[in-house]
């Protein structure tokens, strides 16, 4: 097979696009919502994220030609790589901003320090989980039901990726809905622009120049950040991250997204196979988790993974080249300060509508992708993640109204006017484990599978008796994960669980036992 085709070229312009979006993500979310100062973003961030992008593409460009090797054969198109948008977003929400937002409130100088060691650490967790998990992936799939898993994932994915941006489109509608129309005409319609253009370069080309013409775009003065931003690794940073104490309450973000991240992975690894390119599964996740730790190593808080969407790629005629071509991409943008160009030039504004289709396309497949009968498991998965991301934002505006300190005050005044914010913080702490195990567990429901149920629900017992779901503490303005014993919550996953385990007693519409 040769390293590059013509194939490779559209093949580039789709993934370093979908790769851009997420770099200018980055870039945005971190000076503008977790303030940090632009400087260390080019010179910590970013080179860390470009480094993480080399390892697993070059990666995956080589086995891509062994494979051809081995078959003879010359179609072969490397696994689509890059920066996860679901870790993105809820390592920077989940993570990131309650830490920073804590650190301030207790005068914490360079909080936004404080913010980065906690997403350094978390994308290791997420690494070790992915590299490990390279091993037991396949086990951990079959134990977990499609549902729980791609629910989950789809309740982030709806509240945490689409809403916002949804908001942000109706904002600003002339570049919010013509450039969301172009995605949906691209990707749902099928539609081929003229010259071969891909239709995500299009819509943010187009909404680049709506951006301008609306008068959207920021106004401030702008320095470019040339030079050479050396990849260094950041081993005392790493340190003082294991020593701040954030392993323990960010667990239940960590570890549900290392998995989901790994699982992820593996099924897009099964679509490449049933698109005829057959990747040995081991050594491909084990990389994907290296790229991780990579990631964090060189001061990248955001984990790698395999795309979705491998046969697309394949049938623009993307080989092995595309993958090198996009590493290369970033490494040149990224390490020479280039990319602080094309920030400002280009807004977030005009490349929203491709991170809104991939909400879209993320909460689709959780119904797409189960059997119907599962279907409400699925909508329950995604309450927990919605009621998150509505306590986020319910936070977000008592701050912005001043009503600080936070204090159970709070509760009984929203209480007056029918908001129970209590339930809402407590369902926001640990929402991933809580909407796997309310997802799973009314999956053997409606299978009939009570004892598995009742298993299920004691899980939730375990996990809310230590801490790691429901129960919250009040900071000064923002609630965290209280990792003290707390009986309420265990005692009715414990109460559950015992009613399911006698239901296997009780006959069904047919007069059949379980």
């Amino acid at each position: 097979m040769k390293i590059f085709v013509k194939g490779d070229i559209d093949g580039f312009f789709g993934l370093a696009l979908d790769n851009l979006v997420q770099v200018l993500l980055i870039e945005s979310l971190l000076t503008t919502l977790l303030q940090f100062p632009r400087s260390f973003v080019y010179e910590k961030v970013l080179p860390g994220v470009a480094i993480s992008l080399l390892v697993g593409n070059l990666f995956y460009s080589y086995q891509a030609i062994k494979l051809s090797k081995s078959t003879k054969r010359e179609d072969h198109c490397a696994l689509p790589y890059g920066i996860n948008t679901v870790s993105l977003f809820a390592y920077i929400f989940l993570v990131m901003l309650p830490v920073k937002i804590q650190a301030d409130a207790m005068g914490v100088k360079d909080s936004y320090l404080v913010a980065w060691r906690a997403g350094l650490i978390a994308c290791i967790g997420s690494g070790i989980i992915e590299f490990l998990g390279a091993f037991i992936g396949e086990k951990i799939r079959k134990a977990t039901p499609r549902a729980a898993l791609l629910s989950t994932l789809s309740g982030i994915a709806l509240g945490f990726i689409s809403l916002g941006f949804f908001f942000r489109t109706f904002a600003h509608p002339i570049v919010g809905l013509v450039t969301f129309s172009i995605i949906l005409l691209t990707y749902f319609g099928k539609v081929k622009f003229p010259f071969g253009l891909p239709g995500g370069l299009v819509a943010v080309i187009v909404g680049t120049i709506l951006s301008y013409l609306t008068d959207i775009v920021s106004k401030e003065p702008f320095t470019p950040l040339f030079g050479f931003f050396l990849p260094l690794p950041q081993f005392s940073e790493i340190v003082k991250s294991c020593q701040s104490g954030y392993i323990l309450p960010y667990l239940s973000v960590i570890v549900p997204m290392g998995l989901f991240n790994l699982i992820g992975s593996l099924q897009n690894i099964e679509s490449a196979e049933a698109a005829g390119d057959s990747y040995k599964t081991t050594p491909s996740l084990a990389v994907n988790g290296i790229g991780t730790l990579v990631a964090a190593l060189f001061g990248s808080c955001f984990p790698t993974t395999i795309y979705i969407g491998h046969p697309g790629w394949k049938s623009l005629g993307a080989r092995a080249g595309y993958s090198i071509l996009n590493c290369l991409f970033f490494i040149v943008v990224c390490l020479s300060g280039t990319f602080s160009t094309i920030a400002h030039f280009i807004p977030i504004d005009a490349g929203m509508a491709i991170v809104l289709w991939i909400g879209i396309v993320i909460s689709s497949q959780a119904f797409q992708s189960t059997e119907r009968r599962h279907a409400p498991a699925v909508v329950i998965g995604i309450l927990p993640a919605v009621a998150g991301w509505g306590a986020m934002l319910l936070k977000s505006g008592l701050r912005a109204g001043n009503s600080s300190p936070f204090s159970d005050s709070i509760i009984e005044v929203l209480k007056k006017t029918d908001i129970w914010a209590e339930g809402a913080f407590s369902l926001e702490q640990g929402f991933i484990f809580s909407a796997m195990i309310l997802s799973a567990l009314t999956v053997f429901i409606i299978d009939r599978k009570f004892v598995k149920a009742s298993f299920v629900a004691l899980i939730g017992a375990f996990l809310s008796l230590i801490g790691l779901m429901h129960t919250f503490k009040f900071t000064p303005s923002d609630t965290i994960l209280d990792l003290r014993l707390n009986p309420k919550y265990f005692l009715a996953y414990l109460s559950v669980a015992i009613i399911l385990y006698f239901a296997k007693f009780l006959k069904n519409e047919e007069g059949e036992k379980s």
